[in-house]
């Protein structure tokens, strides 16, 4: 068998395809690896903006003794304990919070917060709602927060998950600008003002709130099958929109219905709701306090 041995020239040509052809395949492994990484920071610099999305949350409790309903009612004794001190005990066991402080016209109900322990803003009295005592209260604080969450000083036991859940609902829908919380209504309280009803889309969002039952049939009575909703006091916004909020005019449907949520919908806002299992409900009225105090015996709460 003859074997020819390379010429010089095939040699080198041989040569300079074998260095190419590797250092073409550096070049992608190169390409590859730079997009990989960049991929990774990419990735970590983007989850990290979506943890720190309106991440500081601080809880607010409006609370006024001037009520046309119920006066003083914060202060109201609930088997021993003040109102407001229970309802500032249950918002802190939330994990969400970075701070809760009281939110007061009154001195009697200052004093009464700082006795156990709760750090207390004083605001004005011209405050028309709770809405607009939070924005005035945050401006007082030294530390900024992205989320503020306005906890009635009505609700006794309000549940601490459900207030966690507010803020996550918040913090996970950067199209809403407001959130709350709904649960299954009565029937009992179908026709009670007091007790306000809400419908929501789809998709989670608000579509109105009313002191009458919504939906409501063409056979005028309350459909024992439906699921009517009752909203809870409990709502979260963003920082930045209370400043627009307070800015908004008064609206048809909000000064009709005496209802502040309204302003925020009727101006294209959107409103993220959740349900929840909560069976108490805010004290709107003296007779409420018995209602309270026999659930709480229920439970087994002191």
């Amino acid at each position: 068998m003859n074997l020819k041995p390379l010429s010089p020239s095939s040699s080198s040509s041989s040569s300079s395809s074998s260095s190419g052809s590797t250092t073409k395949v550096w070049i992608v492994h190169g390409l590859v690896a730079g997009v990989a990484i960049a991929a990774a920071i990419g990735a970590r610099a983007y989850l990290g903006s979506i943890r720190k999305f309106r991440s500081r949350v601080v809880g607010i409790i409006p609370a006024r003794y001037a009520s046309s309903r119920f006066q003083g009612k914060p202060l109201v004794q609930i088997l021993g304990k003040p109102m407001i001190q229970r309802t500032w005990e249950r918002a802190k066991m939330a994990s969400t919070l970075d701070h809760i402080v009281v939110a007061t016209d009154d001195e009697k109900i200052a004093e009464c917060c700082r006795s156990f322990g709760a750090d207390v803003i004083m605001t004005s009295e011209s405050c028309p709602n709770g809405t607009e005592r939070c924005y005035e209260a945050i401006q007082k604080l030294e530390k900024k927060y992205d989320v503020v969450v306005n906890i009635q000083g009505d609700e006794p036991l309000v549940e601490p998950e459900i207030i966690d859940g507010i803020v996550k609902a918040l913090q996970e829908a950067p199209d809403a600008v407001f959130s709350t919380a709904v649960t299954s209504l009565k029937l009992e309280d179908a026709s009670d003002p007091n007790r306000v009803k809400c419908v929501v889309d789809n998709n989670g969002y608000a579509i109105y709130f009313s002191r009458g039952l919504i939906p409501f049939n063409k056979s005028g009575k309350a459909n024992p099958q439906f699921p009517y909703m009752l909203h809870l006091g409990i709502q979260s916004y963003d920082t930045k929109f209370l400043k627009i909020y307070r800015e908004l005019k008064p609206t048809p449907l909000q000064l009709e219905e005496d209802l502040e949520q309204l302003k925020v919908l009727e101006n294209g806002y959107k409103m993220k709701v959740i349900k929840v299992d909560h069976e108490a409900h805010g004290v709107d009225t003296p007779e409420d306090v018995e209602k309270i105090e026999a659930l709480m015996r229920e439970r087994n709460i002191s």
